[in-house]
C-alpha cells in the first residue's frame, strides 16, 4: 500500500489474484461468498490496483511462498505491507523501506 498526496493505493500482482482465487476454493470461503462474488471481487482488485509486473526475485520471508508480496512492496516502492500473517511477514516487522503491519494497525493509521 503506498500512501501519497491522493491517499492510500492498493498494490498487486497476478500471483496474488491466483492465491486469491485459490483460497477461495476452500470451506470457510464457500460458506461466505458466491464464485461470481468471488470473481467480481478478483476483477476490482484487478481494475483498482497498480499492477506490478514483472517482479524482481526476493527471498526474505521465512515462508519462501510469500516472498511474492515483499516482491510487490518492493516493485510498488510501498509504505506498508498489510497482512494477518503472524508467524512469517509480520515477524519480519519491515522489508527495505516497507513497513509491514496488521489489518488492524493499518486501520489506526489511517484514522488516527
Amino acid at each position: 500500500m503506498k500512501n501519497g498526496d491522493m491517499g492510500a493505493q492498493l498494490a498487486c500482482a497476478e500471483q496474488q489474484l491466483d492465491e486469491l482465487r485459490r483460497v477461495s476454493r476452500r470451506p470457510f470461503f464457500q460458506e461466505r461468498l458466491t464464485a461470481s462474488e468471488i470473481g467480481r471481487m478478483v476483477n476490482d482488485i484487478r481494475r483498482l490496483a497498480t499492477m506490478c509486473s514483472p517482479l524482481p526475485d526476493v527471498s526474505a520471508s521465512p515462508d519462501p511462498n510469500d516472498d511474492f508480496l515483499l516482491a510487490i512492496a518492493q516493485t510498488a516502492d510501498a509504505d506498508y505491507l498489510v497482512t494477518g500473517d503472524k508467524s512469517d511477514l509480520l515477524a519480519l516487522g519491515s522489508h527495505g523501506r516497507t513497513r509491514i503491519v496488521s489489518a488492524r494497525a493499518m486501520v489506526q493509521l489511517l484514522n488516527p
